[in-house]
């Protein structure tokens, strides 16, 4: 079994990760947080632990990472109701049974990708269910599998953001990184890396396990920077509910150049979102068709994140500082290209010092979910000792949520 914490320095390049991740939680125990002006222990986010009990399991789906919430009705950024179906999903879960204190390892099971579906607005258990294929490996049991022309058999897939289409074909996308085991040393020393962006298109009605789902190759990989689409998604359209609709589907990348795992931003119209010669790349005065010339427009951000309005017209960037580190930070804009203000830190996670072998990583939030004036969030929890933790603390892989103020 793989070393869980690899796929978090394989998917934006490792050494780099692990590298800003250890900087990241070393320096700010000596010094203050930038953006937060000079105190280091600020919070200004409140624990949402009715949100977070949602997914403490002990039969079943047991814990998962990832966790990107999509609204099944397309309305991004309109205050669900107790019709509304979310969509979550997660990359690597855990399937089986414990009794909340420990758990043996012929009792469950890792697969690659499984969802959870939830109606309504709030964290109710009786109305969320986890869904998984069935299957004889591990493997097999995972909702998604890459079957592209240039996949191998081994290749298992993480997720990325996704939406529904709802001013195009109405289908619902999710983009999907292929990882790839190798006999030789690859990234950041590790015998495995992710090989591309992919986008799985899943048609208007269909239910888990998805079985008439089809997967597409992007071209929005570039494996010398680690550049991957797919780590947040803005839907700018009048269906979806956005404050300033332009009509067109922002998508944002993480890459790493100049020092820092920066971000990137495309767009392009619904009606054009799998023709991706369609496709244009912010390069800080135009948008442009060359992938190559968009340029960072946030910093230190995670490879996982959000981007929100806030009720006033302006944009929210909701990232784990450096991926790894324990400060869960946001950044407003004034546009969906920015400029962002200075990183501010609005909460700084603790299972990471209460447990050393623990790290904290990948916040974003989840606009439809939030109350007004605030951004429900969450981060996710792992262990560098992930296969001894996980007997000890069955419940440690799974998302914490936070509700984060905007008016302050």
């Amino acid at each position: 079994m793989k070393n869980w914490i690899n796929k978090y320095l394989i998917t934006a390049g490792a050494l780099s990760i692990v590298l800003a991740g250890t900087s990241c939680k070393d320096e700010t125990k000596k010094k203050p947080a930038e953006g937060n002006n000079g105190n280091t222990e600020a919070t200004v986010a409140n624990v949402s632990p009715e949100w977070s009990q949602l997914f403490i399991k002990n039969e079943g789906w047991f814990g998962g990472d990832g966790i990107f919430g999509i609204p099944m009705d397309g309305k991004e950024f309109v205050t669900a109701t107790d019709s509304t179906i979310t969509l979550f999903t997660f990359g690597d879960t855990m399937i089986g049974h414990h009794d909340g204190k420990t758990l043996v390892p012929e009792d469950f099971q890792m697969i690659n990708n499984s969802v959870g579906i939830l109606q309504g607005n709030t964290p109710n258990k009786s109305q969320i269910s986890f869904h998984w294929k069935e299957g004889e490996d591990p493997k097999d049991k995972a909702l998604f599998k890459p079957i592209t022309p240039n996949s191998e058999t081994d290749d298992y897939y993480w997720l990325g953001d996704g939406f529904v289409n709802t001013e195009g074909d109405d289908n619902l996308y999710i983009f999907a990184y292929p990882v790839r085991e190798k006999d030789t040393t690859g990234i950041g020393g590790f015998n495995f890396q992710q090989v591309g962006v992919n986008l799985i298109q899943i048609p208007k009605g269909s239910k888990p396990p998805y079985l008439d789902h089809a997967q597409l190759e992007t071209p929005f990989f570039d494996s010398e920077t680690q550049t991957s689409f797919g780590s947040a998604i803005y839907v700018n359209t009048r269906s979806a509910g956005a404050p300033d609709p332009d009509g067109y589907v922002y998508t944002y990348a993480v890459s790493n150049q100049e020092g820092t795992k920066g971000l990137l931003v495309a767009r392009v119209q619904p009606k054009n979102y799998v023709k991706f010669d369609q496709w244009r790349f912010w390069n800080g005065q135009d948008w442009v068709p060359e992938m190559g010339e968009a340029i960072i427009i946030a910093r230190d951000v995670s490879n996982e994140m959000s981007v929100s309005p806030t009720l006033d017209g302006k944009i929210v960037l909701t990232y784990q500082r450096f991926t790894m580190g324990p400060e869960v930070a946001i950044q407003i804009g004034e546009s969906l290209v920015g400029p962002f203000g200075e990183p501010e830190i609005v909460y700084r996670t603790t299972e990471n010092e209460t447990n050393e072998t623990y790290f904290t990583y990948n916040a974003k939030a989840y606009p439809h979910l939030s109350k007004p004036g605030t951004l429900l969030a969450s981060y996710n929890v792992n262990s560098f000792d992930f296969w001894a933790d996980i007997l000890k603390d069955p419940n440690l892989y799974r998302p914490r949520f936070l509700e984060i103020p905007l008016e302050r």
